[in-house]
């Protein structure tokens, strides 16, 4: 954890340790190392980056809900003195320091910056100090399949300028896991092989990958049925 304020851009990596991962998420016991492995290689792509960051495992985490601890990690960094933070976490294995960085970028125009995951829900969020309302952050559908749209909906409604890159895979179950092992060319050669030793998966297809860095920004109202479209 760095705590220094040389650049006012954290990183808030929002994850859970790998014990308590196994314990809320739906695996067998072999899912210890896999959510061991997807946390390191998450840290190492955020000190990639060169930027501060702060690790909110359900230690550090208040609040009842997950909208609640969500919020107040938040609202923890930006008391700290940042006045932008990028939010994280650690089942996306095709994050790359490229999307961290392209957020930096955008969030530092005073943009809010999203990360669609194929679930509804989201790899990435980053936020300026002066936009962010903690109240109806909290007070969005967490964990739900309607996360992603409905947090577009709010920032329409704030007038926010908002900038969504590509859509990646993450892991919240074996069938995610199963889904992944899949499609060779959007896994890294290592994953393959660490699905492949901890959950017996056979070969897998090639496929085309799904773009991993993509960018659309909305400087105007977007059509709320369509949140996708440009």
């Amino acid at each position: 954890m760095r705590t220094t304020l040389q650049n006012d851009t954290a990183i808030l990596f929002f994850a859970n340790s790998a014990e308590e991962d196994f314990a809320r998420k739906k695996f067998d016991y072999r899912a210890v190392s896999l959510f061991q492995d997807l946390t390191q290689h998450t840290l190492k792509t955020i000190e990639s980056t060169g930027l501060p960051f702060f690790h909110f495992t359900e230690k550090e985490q208040l609040g009842n809900t997950f909208g609640e601890r969500f919020a107040h990690a938040f609202a923890s960094l930006f008391a700290l003195g940042y006045t932008k933070v990028i939010s994280v976490g650690n089942d996306s294995p095709n994050l790359t320091a490229q999307h961290i960085l392209k957020a930096q970028e955008q969030v530092s125009k005073g943009n809010a910056v999203i990360g669609p995951s194929l679930d509804g829900g989201c790899y990435l969020m980053g936020f300026h100090r002066d936009s962010f309302q903690k109240e109806s952050f909290k007070a969005l559908p967490w964990q739900s399949p309607t996360l992603h749209q409905e947090l577009l909906l709010q920032l329409d409604m704030q007038g926010m300028e908002l900038t969504l890159l590509g859509i990646l895979n993450d892991i919240d179950s074996m069938r995610d896991v199963k889904r992944l092992s899949n499609y060779i060319k959007t896994v890294s050669a290592y994953w393959i092989g660490l699905f492949g030793t901890l959950f017996n998966f056979g070969n897998p297809k090639e496929l085309a990958p799904i773009p991993i860095f993509e960018t659309h920004s909305f400087s105007t109202p977007f059509n709320k049925g369509s949140p996708f479209r440009d």
